[in-house]
């Protein structure tokens, strides 16, 4: 959850928490009040205690710059740029400048920019 979506949350549950007994409660309740009263009481605590128990992002942002020359032979890997296996991770990647690559043998790879295998 982003630290904007956390602060919003928990203001809405702070709101709905203290606003309780103002709306509420006033005018001596009755029974159906009352149970109103409570329902959005709790709501609005297991909201705040739900954000704030939230962590941020893990979010990170790769760049590999003028990379080059990822060279295998006879089943070798070489990655000169940015390597995120699956395709893990929240924040972008970027490669500039990229250069050759050359795989030789079977099962070789070589990538010189973003590797998301």
């Amino acid at each position: 959850m982003s630290q904007g979506w956390k602060i919003t949350v928990i203001l809405l549950a702070t709101v709905g928490v203290l606003s309780t007994p103002v709306i509420w409660l006033l005018d001596g309740p009755g029974a159906g009040q009352l149970v109103g009263a409570t329902v959005q009481a709790a709501a609005g605590i297991a909201a705040l205690v739900w954000a704030l128990f939230q962590h941020p992002e893990n979010r990170t942002d790769d760049t590999a710059n003028q990379t080059g020359r990822a060279r295998t032979t006879d089943g070798g890997s070489a990655v000169t740029g940015v390597k995120r296996p699956g395709g893990q991770g929240l924040g972008s990647a970027t490669a500039e400048g990229t250069g050759d690559a050359t795989a030789d043998g079977n099962g070789s790879s070589a990538v010189t920019g973003i590797d998301y295998s």
